[in-house]
């Protein structure tokens, strides 16, 4: 689970990316994303049900070595990505104006953030 500030942090990126960047909103659109490796980060909502929905991705984001972190709400992450319903899964796959933010995530994940 993220921390706030890191959760945060997750949020501001989605919407910088999603201004000036490319992002994938869904979770058949990011599978899609990260089999080709092209994700720079998933994002993956806790509170989704059933769990089986997003179960999948932590494993293949680990098998394609591609950063992935979760956050508390689905509503939340569709609301960063730009539309007004709930999604499970998320991903930057350019991060335009979006770099440094997402730079600082990766640092953060890296350090066990």
């Amino acid at each position: 689970m993220a921390k706030k500030d890191l959760e945060s942090k997750v949020f501001q990126a989605l919407e910088l990316a999603r201004n000036t960047g490319k992002v994938k909103k869904g979770t058949n659109e990011v599978t899609k994303v990260v089999e080709k490796s092209q994700a720079k980060l998933v994002v993956i909502a806790e509170d989704v049900s059933p769990k089986e929905i997003t179960m999948h991705l932590p494993i293949i984001c680990n098998e394609k070595k591609c950063p992935y972190v979760h956050v508390s709400s689905k509503e939340e992450l569709g609301r960063a990505v730009g539309i007004n319903v709930p999604t499970a899964a998320a991903c930057i796959v350019e991060a335009g104006e979006a770099r440094e933010v997402l730079n600082e995530i990766l640092q953060q994940l890296k350090s066990g953030g």
